[in-house]
C-alpha cells in the first residue's frame, strides 16, 4: 500500500471525528488550543488505535466485528447527538461558560465514548490490512496523525460558528450525529 492510499484511507476514517469534532467546537464559548489538542489527541489515538486492535485481532473475527460495529456506532452517536439537542432546546440565561463546563464538555467519558463511537469502522480497516500484510505501525501511525489534525481544524471550524449562533448550532450538531449515527446504520444494513 502506497503513502496516497495510505492517506485517502486515513482521510476517509477521520470523516466521522472531523464532524464529531466540529459540533465540539460549536458547544464551546472559547477556543484554547488544549481544548482543540484534546479532541485531537482523543480522535487520532482511537483512530489509530482501533486499527492497530483489527489488525492484531485478525480474519477469525472479521464477521462477528462487522455484524454489530454499525449498531454500536448508531446507538452511540444517537444518544450524544439526543443530549446535545436537549440541551440546545432547554432555555438557559446568557452566560460566559465557567471552566469547569468545559472540562465538562471534553471530559475523559464524553470524549472516550465519542471517539469509540467515530473509529469502530476503524476496527474493520485493521482487519483488511491484516490481509494485506500492511506494515501496521506507520500506518495507524499515519491515520492517527492525519485524524488529530483534522479534529483540531474542526474543533475551530466549529467554535467559529457556534459562539455567533450556540443553540441553533447545538441543535445541528445533535441532529448531525444521529444522522451520522443512522448513515453508518443503513450503510451496513443495506449493504
Amino acid at each position: 500500500m502506497n503513502l496516497l492510499e495510505l492517506f485517502i484511507i486515513a482521510v476517509g476514517l477521520s470523516m466521522d471525528a472531523f464532524a464529531v469534532s466540529i459540533c465540539k467546537g460549536l458547544s464551546l464559548q472559547k477556543l484554547y488550543f488544549k481544548n482543540a489538542l484534546t479532541v485531537g489527541l482523543y480522535f487520532g489515538i482511537f483512530q489509530g488505535g482501533m486499527p492497530l486492535i483489527g489488525y492484531i485481532l485478525g480474519v477469525q473475527f472479521q464477521d462477528k466485528i462487522t455484524a454489530f460495529d454499525h449498531w454500536i456506532a448508531f446507538v452511540l452517536l444517537g444518544i450524544i447527538g439526543l443530549k446535545m439537542i436537549k440541551e440546545a432546546l432547554e432555555k438557559e440565561p446568557e452566560h460566559e461558560i465557567a471552566s469547569d463546563e468545559v472540562s465538562d464538555e471534553l471530559c475523559f467519558k464524553n470524549m472516550t465514548i465519542l471517539a469509540i463511537a467515530t473509529s469502530i469502522d476503524a476496527l474493520a480497516v485493521g482487519v483488511t490490512f491484516a490481509f494485506l500484510n500492511v506494515d501496521i505501525i506507520p500506518a495507524v501511525s499515519f491515520i492517527g496523525i492525519v485524524t488529530l489534525v483534522l479534529s483540531m481544524v474542526g474543533v475551530k471550524i466549529g467554535n467559529i460558528f457556534g459562539t455567533k449562533y450556540k443553540s441553533k448550532a447545538e441543535l445541528a450538531g445533535g441532529i448531525i450525529l444521529i444522522l451520522m449515527g443512522a448513515k453508518i446504520l443503513l450503510e451496513h444494513l443495506l449493504g
